[in-house]
């Protein structure tokens, strides 16, 4: 877990300081401040629900990924349910880690919160407000999601499904 959040940082420094959410006229700074700000704000019972739904689709890919054969059938298995979980917009830990500090940079920059303001109304008190309380805010049941998600709705139906009649010897 904490070698995700360190790895994300880094990506996110790489981002940041490769001018990559130049793009589209700062746009892109704009948009990643959007995400960031809707990601940090949201209720906990609606993360933590999302993260449910997306670890059951990050589960899914994994089991069909290593019920395949070859590593084009894997990369079909996994492209699916991560690309729905994306588009559903479910919330995963890992994915925020990297997610709510890019917005964190993005805000730090005067060009990126003048273009959130120009084309979502976001105000720059709102940008000063993306903080690392938003992040635990977001992160806690965003984690506790996942895990339900992942272990209780998809491993425990798989324990039940596939064990083993275990007999006393």
């Amino acid at each position: 877990y904490l070698s995700n959040l360190v790895g994300a940082l880094i990506v996110d420094a790489f981002v940041y300081f490769s001018g990559q959410l130049d793009y589209t006229g700062g746009a892109l700074g704009a948009y990643t401040i959007k995400v960031a700000l809707a990601k940090s704000t949201m209720s906990f019972d609606k993360a933590f629900v999302s993260g449910i739904m997306c670890n059951i689709l990050v589960c899914a890919a994994i089991l069909t990924a290593a019920a395949a054969k070859d590593i084009a059938g894997k990369l079909l298995a996994i492209f699916f349910p991560i690309w729905a979980f994306v588009v559903a917009g479910y919330e995963h830990c890992v994915a925020n880690m990297y997610y709510i500090p890019a917005g964190m940079f993005a805000a730090s920059n005067p060009d990126y919160v003048a273009k959130a303001q120009e084309l979502y109304g976001i105000t720059a008190e709102q940008c000063a407000s993306l903080s690392v309380g938003g992040l635990v805010h977001n992160l806690i049941p965003v984690t506790l999601g996942n895990i339900v998600g992942g272990s209780v709705c998809l491993g425990c139906i798989c324990f039940l499904i596939y064990r083993k009649k275990w007999s006393s010897q």
